[in-house]
């Protein structure tokens, strides 16, 4: 390597050292900023409290939104699980032709362009006014199953062609069906990894407010009781709470619990994705 290649190389490095540390640190600073501000609002009553005061904010705690923003999160993967776990097996394990393949994956891949913001007007259209579901739980959730389906769907169809060939040769060679081999073999080895993909997807939906604002998301409602009754969230109490200037005290709180939830999300998902390595 001559002395040119050997600068480079080193002015390489320290772009890559630098730009981490720059990400890094914006983190760092973005979530002490949060935490200094938001620790002084929590204690029990803001978390299991509902909220109170005139406006409707000012007061009281933020529990209906912490169960809703469950909620939504639950229904949510459950809705985009079945549709991106399907489409990737098909993809996988099916699909024959390169051309449709292709056309698959530019579907995906233009679902995940879409802002959010169009997804909650076409949930709007769509669910709360055509299919007259109203703005509820059952309406923002699916909203969001759809604005999180390219994420699971990209991430399976992943984790499933990285299966060891031998076992999928192995399972033809034996004559085994090729569902069978799927539901028996492939997801029981791929359980983890799938798993690890949809809570980071949950913990996506969860901080999104835009497809919920015209589906679901209201600025005060009970816990929800059924799938019809419409929900507070987390993301969108914050946006209420900052948007109308009603208490930023209170919103920095809101940040800070939506924060912590989303951190323990990404954290079992983390753990999740490394055992799945070493199971495979």
């Amino acid at each position: 390597m001559d002395v040119s290649e050997k600068v480079k190389d080193y002015i390489f490095k320290i772009w890559i050292v630098l730009s981490t540390l720059a990400v890094v640190t914006v983190v760092v600073f973005i979530l002490g900023y949060i935490f200094k501000n938001g620790s002084k609002a929590i204690n029990m009553e803001f978390i299991f409290d509902n909220p109170k005061g005139m406006p409707i904010g000012s007061e009281g705690g933020v529990f209906p939104a912490i169960v809703g923003s469950l909620f939504l999160m639950a229904i949510a993967c459950i809705f985009a699980s079945i549709l991106a776990i399907s489409t990737a097996i098909y993809t996988v394990f099916y699909c024959k032709s390169n051309k449709i393949e292709s056309f698959i994956h530019l579907i995906v891949q233009c679902m995940a362009g879409i802002p959010s913001i169009v997804l909650g007007l076409f949930g709007y259209t769509l669910l709360v006014l055509y299919l007259r579901l109203g703005r509820s739980l059952l309406s923002a959730g699916i909203t969001l199953g759809i604005m999180i389906f390219p994420y699971i769907e990209v991430r399976v169809e992943k984790t499933l062609r990285e299966v060891n060939k031998f076992v999928v040769d192995s399972s033809y060679a034996l004559g085994v069906s090729t569902g069978y081999m799927i539901f028996k073999l492939i997801i029981p080895l791929c359980r983890t990894d799938i798993i690890s993909a949809i809570l980071l997807a949950g913990g996506f939906a969860m901080g999104a407010s835009a497809p919920i604002i015209l589906t679901g998301a209201v600025i005060f409602a009970p816990i929800p009781k059924s799938l019809s009754s419409p929900v507070m969230a987390l993301p969108f109490h914050l946006y209420i709470l900052t948007g109308e200037g009603i208490s930023l005290e209170k919103a920095y709180g809101t940040a800070l619990v939506l924060i912590i939830i989303l951190l323990l999300i990404n954290i079992i998902s983390v753990v999740l994705n490394l055992k799945g390595k070493e199971y495979r």
